[in-house]
C-alpha cells in the first residue's frame, strides 16, 4: 500500500509553460509520484519535448504538446489530442507566464501613462487568457469525469501590486486569482477543486538574467524573510500537494510560496 498522501493514482496532468523552470519541475515531480500521463506544453517545440523525455525517463508516458495558450483554437486541440493519446484530463496547472514567446523589451519599462494595448497585449494574453482557454478546455474534460483539480500559478505580483512595468502583469494575474475562485465555486459539486499558488521570486532563466547584477539580487532579497530565492522545486512541492487527494478539501485558495515577501490576508 502506497504511503504517498501525493499520490495522483494514473491520473493524466497537462501542465503549460513545461519547457523549463517551475513548469519543468511540476512536470518531474507528477511524474514522480504516480501521474498516469503528463503532457509537457511549451511555446517552444524542442524545450517541451526536452522535457517529456525526462517524464518518460522516469517511466510515465509524456506528449509533447506545442501550443500558444492564448490561442482558444491550438488549445482546444491540444487538449482533444491529450485525451485521444494519453486519457482525459484530471490534473490542469496553468503555469504558463510573463510573456510567453513574445520577447522581453529592451531597457526600462515604460510608465503606464505612456504604453498603448500594444504593450498590454502579451502580458495579458498569457497570463489571463492563457489561463481561461485552458481552464474552459480543462473543465469541459474533468465535469463528465466528476473529478479535477486545476492549479493557476499567479505571483505575490497580483496580490500586492507591483510597479515599474509590472501593472499589467499585476493585473492580469490578480484576474487568473479571481477566475480561479469562481471555478472553484463552480466546479466543486463536479468534484473538480480549483486553487493558486502564488510565487515569489523563483530561481528561474527570467529570474536568473535580472539578478546577474549582485547589488540588485542583494536589494531583491532585502525583501524577503528567508534570505533567498525561492527553487523550483519549492514551487513545486506546494502545486503536487493541491494536485492531489490530500487536498480534496481545499478549493478557491491562493496559497503564496514566497519565502515570506508578503503576508496579507
Amino acid at each position: 500500500m502506497s504511503t504517498d498522501i501525493c499520490a495522483l493514482k494514473g491520473r493524466v496532468a497537462l501542465v503549460t509553460g513545461a519547457g523549463r523552470g517551475v513548469g519543468r519541475q511540476v512536470a518531474l515531480h507528477l511524474a514522480a509520484h504516480g501521474a498516469g500521463g503528463v503532457v509537457v506544453n511549451d511555446a517552444d517545440a524542442g524545450r517541451a519535448e526536452s522535457v517529456a523525455k525526462e517524464v518518460r525517463a522516469a517511466g510515465v508516458s509524456a506528449l509533447a504538446a506545442t501550443a500558444d495558450v492564448g490561442d482558444f483554437d491550438a488549445v482546444t486541440a491540444m487538449f482533444e489530442r491529450a485525451g485521444a493519446e494519453l486519457g482525459p484530463v484530471g490534473i490542469l496547472v496553468n503555469n504558463a507566464g510573463n510573456r510567453g514567446a513574445a520577447p522581453r523589451p529592451k531597457g526600462r519599462p515604460r510608465p503606464l501613462w505612456e504604453q498603448t494595448p500594444e504593450d498590454w497585449e502579451p502580458w495579458l494574453q498569457v497570463n489571463l487568457d492563457g489561463v481561461l482557454n485552458c481552464t474552459r478546455n480543462a473543465l469541459a474534460h474533468m465535469v463528465p469525469e466528476g473529478y479535477g483539480r486545476i492549479v493557476t500559478v499567479i505571483s505575490d505580483a497580483g496580490r500586492v501590486g507591483e510597479t515599474h512595468g509590472m501593472e499589467i502583469y499585476s493585473g492580469a494575474k490578480a484576474g487568473a486569482a479571481g477566475l480561479t475562485r469562481a471555478v472553484a465555486r463552480l466546479g466543486g459539486r463536479y468534484g473538480v477543486t480549483a486553487n493558486s499558488v502564488a510565487l515569489g521570486a523563483t530561481r528561474t532563466p527570467a529570474i536568473a538574467a535580472l539578478t546577474e547584477n549582485e547589488e540588485f539580487a542583494r536589494k531583491m532579497l532585502s525583501n524577503y524573510v528567508i534570505r533567498r530565492f525561492g527553487e523550483p522545486e519549492d514551487a513545486a512541492n506546494m502545486i503536487l500537494f493541491l494536485a492531489s487527494d490530500a487536498a480534496g478539501w481545499i478549493t478557491g485558495q491562493t496559497v503564496p510560496v514566497n519565502g515570506g515577501y508578503s503576508m496579507t490576508l
